[in-house]
């Protein structure tokens, strides 16, 4: 069976929409725009240097393809589209199937990051996807996720998306020269379910 484009198994070929949003399995051909985003936006992420097209040509053929077929793969990475145009990305990474938690990570289309009404809408929209995939299709107990200080528009919008402020990582990181907190956040499976 070719994996190119199949996806991850453990979705089984589905998407999960809202309105005219929508997000399924990442792809192999949305490895260069999530590279140039990923490298327009480095103060965002962990990410410490550009990204060149052939390293991230790469990550995606070596490691994202090679987590396809896993029944438990230690991350799902998602594309995130509106009108199925390719508008950002995301996921569950770093997770714990034995605990069913993960950390969300997001990161939208450059240009949509400048207005904050609608990062926050887009935010939300995606949040509220990646739950419903989480929470109510793969059973998980726990999502979280760490967000930086500089950006307090980008936390406003979690906590508006239903995540709790569970603390703060004093000086967690280097940006620009400066020591920079870091925000964790979480929903609960029960809360979600709630809500």
């Amino acid at each position: 069976m070719n994996h190119l484009c199949e996806g991850y198994q453990i979705l089984k070929s589905n998407s999960f929409e809202l309105d005219d949003y929508l997000i399924e399995s990442i792809k192999l051909e949305d490895a260069e725009p999530i590279r140039r985003w990923r490298n327009s936006q480095i103060s965002a992420l962990r990410q410490k240097q550009e990204i060149s097209s052939d390293q991230q040509s790469e990550y995606f053929k070596q490691v994202v393809r090679g987590e396809f077929p896993k029944p438990s793969p230690p991350q799902i990475l998602v594309r995130y589209l509106h009108h199925n145009e390719l508008i950002g990305y995301g996921g569950v990474v770093h997770i714990d199937w034995e605990n069913l938690r993960g950390e969300v990570s997001f990161l939208l289309e450059t240009t949509r990051t400048l207005e904050p009404a609608r990062y926050e809408q887009e935010l939300k929209i995606f949040f509220e996807l990646i739950c419903r995939m989480a929470f109510r299709f793969l059973g998980f107990n726990k999502l979280f996720t760490e967000a930086y200080a500089h950006r307090p528009h980008h936390i406003v919008a979690i906590e508006n998306a239903g995540f709790t402020r569970e603390g703060v990582l004093r000086e967690h990181v280097k940006i620009d020269g400066q020591w920079v907190d870091a925000i964790v956040a979480s929903c609960l499976k029960n809360e979600y379910l709630q809500s």
